[in-house]
Parts: structure tokens; sequence; C-alpha cells
């Protein structure tokens, strides 16, 4: 490694006081010198010149400009906001009509077992009859009136989870047609 040489720290000289020949001969030809006033004292008065100043186009369109920047931004943050809250509300909707199929679904799958369960037990019940008939002639009104009842009680099933399915869609497509009518009564 080469030696590096100590660096002794400098002194500062101060500045020497130029000697002054008079305000008039540092100042360019023409051009106003500008003192600043003494502590207590009044302020200069502003130059001739600041009283006539006009805005020139360019300002005038960086304002507008400005303007309409401004309000651009205020009108796409209440758009968000609008957007915002309608999403949260449709996000509610779907939830409500999720949970709302979810239960007629469980009430349908319900139904449908207790229909399933009341036909096996009839159909027992008509095998035992059968097994304890003592004549053909039995049987055969036995199967007519089983038969007979066996259809009736189809209907009036299919009646139930017919009705239990539309009362099921209904509750669920509900919260999410009354959210497409307020946002539609919006939109116009």
């Amino acid at each position: 490694m080469a030696s590096a040489s100590k660096k002794t720290p400098s002194t500062r000289v101060p500045p020497r006081p130029v000697e002054s020949k008079g305000d008039e001969e540092l100042v360019a030809p023409g051009v106003a010198l500008v003192l600043p006033h003494a502590p207590g004292g009044a302020p200069p008065a502003p130059p001739a010149f600041a009283a006539e100043f006009t805005p020139s186009p360019v300002t005038e369109v960086q304002e507008s400009l400005r303007d309409a920047l401004e309000r651009g931004l205020t009108d796409s943050r209440a758009v968000f906001i609008k957007t915002r809250a309608a999403a949260e509300e449709t996000a509610t909707a779907f939830e409500v009509s999720f949970a709302a199929a979810k239960d007629g679904a469980l009430a349908f799958n319900a139904k449908a077992f207790e229909a399933l369960r009341a036909n096996a037990d009839a159909s027992f019940d008509f095998l035992k009859a059968v097994c304890a008939a003592k004549s053909l002639s039995d049987v055969i009104t036995l199967q007519t009136e089983f038969g007979r009842t066996r259809v009736e009680t189809a209907v009036s099933q299919a009646k139930d989870l017919g009705a239990l399915a539309q009362r099921a869609m209904v509750e669920a497509v509900e919260p999410i047609t009354e959210r497409v009518a307020r946002s539609l009564k919006m939109a116009v």
C-alpha cells in the first residue's frame, strides 16, 4: 500500500472586506439597487410593474386544466365509492341467495327422504298384507287398493316436492332480482 500523505486541516481565511466606492459604481447602469430594509423600518415599496401583471394564456390553461383534473378526481372518487357500495350489496345479495338455496335444498332433501320412507313403509305393509291373505281374490283386492293409494300418494308427494322446489328457487333468486332492479333504477 502506498503511503498516504497526511492531510492537514485547512484553515479558513475570512473574506476581506471590499472597499466600497459607492453604490452607484457597483450596479450596472439602468438597474435599480434594492437594499433590504432595516429592522423596524418600513419595507421597500413593491416594483411598479407588479400592479400591471395580467395572467398569461398559459397560466389560464394551467388553471383550467388543474380545475378539470380536480373535478375528474372528485367525480372518480364518488363513482368508486358508489361502485364499491354496489359491489358489497351484490356480494351480500349473493350470500343471502346461496344461503336460501342451501336451505331450500336441505328442505327438499328432507321432504324427499320423508316421501321415500313413507313409500317404503307402505310397500312393506302391502307385502305383509299379501302374505297374510287367505285367497287369491284378497290378493287382487289388496293389489288394486295398493296401486290406487300409491298413485294418489305419488301425485300428492310430487305436488309437495314441486311446491317446495319452487318456493326454494324463489327465495334463492329473490335477493339477486331485487339487487338487479335497484341497479337498473340507479342506472336510469
